[in-house]
Parts: C-alpha cells; sequence; structure tokens
C-alpha cells in the first residue's frame, strides 16, 4: 500500500487511475472547492471516503504538506524498458536521471516532463530517488502522464537507445556546446548527472555529444530540474519552429 497526498496528486489519481485508489481521508473540518471536487468524484466513482482528524493525515505523512487529503492507493509499478521502447513515437523525447537523490527533485522533473510529452524517464536502480509519496506530490499530479523505468545499468541502456537509433545528448556544465547551438533531430534522449558529482565516466562516455546551458550570472550551475526543463524546452521549441 502507498499514499499520495495534496489535491492536485490526488485528483490526477482519481482522474487516470481510479481503480488503484483503496480508500481516501478527508481531514475533518477542512472545506474549499479543490477538497470538494475530490469527493464529488470519489463519490461518483464509488470509492471509500473517511473524514478523520487532521493529526491522523499528519501522521501517515509525516506531517507532511497534505491539503487536507490523503489517498491510499496500490504500489504503482515501474513501466518496464522494453515495452517503453517498443511504444516510442518516431518523434519521441526521453530524459534518462544518473542517481538523482532528492525525491523533490525528481518530482519537479517529472512534472516537466509530463508539460512538454517526454515519453519516458528511465532511473538506476540504486544510488537514487525512486517513485514516492514526496514525489508523487511534488510532481503534482505529473506522475499520472509519464512513464517511468528503472534499469540496473545506464550504461548499458545508453548503448542499447543508441542501437534502437536514439541520439543520447547527455547535459553537464562546464561543456564547450552550448545546449542552443545543436540540432536534436528525433529520436533523443537527454541524460542529466547527479545534484552533486553531476554524470558518472561511464554514463558520460557513452553519450553521442555533452552539452551545457549558458548562464551570464556569477552562478555557473542549475539545479538539476531546472536545467532539465531548459534542456527538453530547447528541443521542444526546435521542434514547434521546425
Amino acid at each position: 500500500m502507498d499514499l499520495i497526498y495534496g489535491i492536485h496528486p490526488v485528483l490526477e489519481r482519481l482522474k487516470s487511475n481510479p481503480r488503484q485508489i483503496e480508500r481516501i481521508y478527508i481531514a475533518q473540518g477542512t472545506s474549499n472547492r479543490n477538497i470538494q471536487k475530490v469527493i464529488e468524484l470519489a463519490r461518483k466513482l464509488g470509492l471509500a471516503i473517511r473524514f478523520e482528524p487532521k493529526v491522523l493525515l499528519d501522521h501517515q505523512t509525516g506531517k507532511a504538506s497534505h491539503q487536507g487529503v490523503v489517498a491510499a492507493t496500490t504500489v504503482r509499478n515501474y513501466a518496464l524498458l522494453d515495452e517503453m521502447l517498443g511504444s516510442l513515437s518516431p518523434k519521441a523525447l526521453l530524459v534518462i536521471l544518473d542517481s538523482i537523490e532528492d525525491p523533490r527533485n525528481l518530482g519537479a522533473i517529472l512534472r516537466s516532463c509530463a508539460a512538454y510529452g517526454v515519453e519516458g524517464v528511465i532511473l538506476p536502480r540504486d544510488h537514487a530517488a525512486g517513485l514516492s509519496s514526496l514525489v508523487s506530490k511534488t510532481a503534482a499530479g505529473a506522475l499520472e502522464y509519464v512513464r517511468v523505468a528503472r534499469v540496473t545499468n545506464l550504461a548499458r541502456t545508453i548503448q542499447e537507445l543508441k542501437e534502437k537509433g536514439i541520439w543520447v545528448i547527455g547535459v553537464e556544465s562546464g561543456q564547450e556546446k552550448y545546449c542552443h547551438e545543436i540540432d536534436y533531430p528525433p529520436p533523443v534522449a537527454f541524460v542529466f548527472g547527479n545534484e552533486g558529482s553531476g554524470l558518472r565516466r561511464l554514463v558520460r562516455e557513452n553519450c553521442d555529444v555533452l552539452v551545457s546551458i549558458p548562464t551570464q550570472g556569477e552562478i555557473h550551475s542549475l539545479n538539476v530540474s531546472v536545467a532539465v526543463g531548459v534542456a527538453i524546452y530547447e528541443a521542444v521549441r526546435q521542434r514547434m519552429k521546425k
């Protein structure tokens, strides 16, 4: 059993995968338009709703910002890599995350991926954040629209993508080429490294090209979730322009 909490994550799960929801908890005394939307939709779907003291929801979520609503769900399954790759469109855009450890960063990245139509996100199994309640809350519902696969060996997975004709671009500060200076013929996959150490050596060496994001201020690197948004926006911008 897993928990998702917050108005937007719960609403999106109700809309996209209501069969995964076992029960919804609403904090007693909480009343606003969005909470009412959750209650009305859950009742329409025939889901169990329990009104509980706010302190119980605080305990369930570790005092996270649940906004008065928590949903108990079946554990979310990861996508199978083979199935993901077998169903990609000719213009697919993928994101590969090399050991992103902060679940809030992962959630923000998934939100950007959903906004820009990324068809799949690939994570390593070890030393990386996975899909959790906090990730779901930070993604604000986007997790319902992005397929996420976990793999044992990222370097080997990148080789597999290249064999399938997917161009792999590593994004890392300090590279001579800027992300807006090259074309991104689809299908393409962007690779982003750990918040502190960047791309691991074998992952970096298996990329087709390395690019950086230009900055003009005194700080020369971006939070990884911001970097993902900038890079995939550039790929989408090029496609829209063409």
